[in-house]
């Protein structure tokens, strides 16, 4: 596993382009490094590519998974880890929701992408997230509107581990600049905002099983 507890989160991985592509990751990486909001830099599996300190910091209490680690897959950690709901506020319509549609998307543009099939396999794995996979996503798009689904701009609730933030709102900013998104990349920056919210410090009930505890369908 890539992510020990207590320890570093892995150096950006290893990219086939030439040297010059090598030294512009490299240099990127620094630069995402600075920044102050967490961040992170993405493949269309979602897997995480490069992430900075304060990204490393908001999910640095979670504990250890052998598949949904945040800094190895941010797909997979929101849809199956256990503590994601701690950090993720409102994690089902929030998060988890706007996830499967983004697997959804990624499959229809992908469809041959082994990774992408596991992920799937998985939800399949799940009645109640393979329900909403299937008959819930089309009807929560079109309730809440395809802006809900979008991540650029979106904003989100997080429980922040610092005490002086605590659950607060973040805006969801793509910061993709064209030579990196020319490599199949993209960057991803969490905006945090004044906490706003109190009333959602209260930490989600613990429960096996599914993330998703309602799964919306179409009325009669």
């Amino acid at each position: 596993m890539a992510h020990q507890a207590g320890g570093q989160w892995p150096a950006p991985r290893a990219v086939p382009e030439g040297c010059e592509a090598q030294a512009y990751l490299q240099d990127y990486a620094t630069l995402l490094e600075a920044a102050s909001f967490p961040s992170l830099v993405l493949d269309h599996r979602w897997n995480v590519l490069m992430s900075n300190g304060a990204f490393r910091t908001l999910f640095g209490s979670v504990g250890p998974h052998p598949t949904a680690m945040p800094g190895d897959n941010f797909l997979r950690f929101v849809l199956f880890h256990p503590d994601a709901g701690d950090v993720l506020g409102e994690h089902e319509a929030g998060w988890c929701l706007p996830m499967l549609a983004h697997l959804k998307t990624a499959l229809e543009r992908h469809g041959h992408d082994h990774e992408l099939q596991a992920v799937r396999r998985d939800v399949a794995q799940d009645p109640i997230m393979e329900a909403a996979y299937r008959q819930g996503l089309p009807h929560w798009i079109h309730a809440v509107g395809e802006a809900a689904v979008q991540l650029d701009g979106a904003v989100r609730l997080l429980r922040h581990p610092d005490p002086r933030r605590g659950p607060t709102e973040c805006r969801i900013v793509d910061e993709t600049p064209p030579t990196l998104r020319e490599t199949g990349r993209t960057r991803l920056t969490m905006v945090l905002r004044d906490a706003r919210r109190p009333a959602a410090a209260a930490r989600r009930p613990r429960r096996a099983g599914s993330h998703l505890t309602v799964v919306p369908v179409p009325e009669d």
